[in-house]
């Protein structure tokens, strides 16, 4: 058996450069022994969890759809939104839901305290993710790659989306 404690996992943070999209998360996962660039099932482990805090007015990501990974969400604590296809919806503490391959989402604190929640994602080998405001696409065979045009300026994985 393996066992942490999120105590014990550090915060992972990020932001983009203008700092339109940013938050923290613990990588439950890879602290249980998870190796996200090996071709090896039994390293890879057939999904990958985090605990993710968003601060306020900030947003977890670019809006993006997955070509092959679903993804589970579960809020603990706080107030925001979800993007989606559809339009907007409100999430809070105890809602729970779920994107599959092809629907676009994007999370969105708006409230006046940190969003946090879980995601399960079963991070399938050959994935990549579209992002429809900016047009790009990403592509992981296992490392992570922005594709664009030849002869373009090499982009940014941020690049069209603040």
């Amino acid at each position: 058996m393996r066992k942490v404690n999120l105590k014990d996992i550090p915060d992972e943070t990020w932001s983009s450069p203008r700092g339109k999209f940013g938050g923290a998360s613990k990588e439950i996962s890879i602290a249980l022994g998870r190796k996200p660039s090996s071709t090896d099932l039994k390293e890879r482990h057939p999904f990958d969890v985090e605990l993710c805090r968003l601060p306020p007015g900030k947003i977890h990501s670019p809006y993006h759809s997955h070509s092959a990974q679903w993804e589970f969400y579960h809020v603990i604590s706080g107030a925001g939104q979800v993007r989606h296809q559809e339009g907007m919806t409100p999430i809070e503490a105890g809602d729970a839901f779920l994107f599959e391959p092809g629907q676009p989402h994007q999370l969105i604190n708006n409230g006046s305290e940190d969003l946090v929640l879980y995601v399960v994602a079963d991070n399938p080998i050959g994935e990549s993710c579209h992002y429809p405001d900016s047009g790009k696409w990403l592509v992981r065979s296992p490392e992570h790659r922005v594709i664009q045009p030849e002869g373009a300026e090499k982009l940014d994985y941020y690049a069209g989306e603040e």
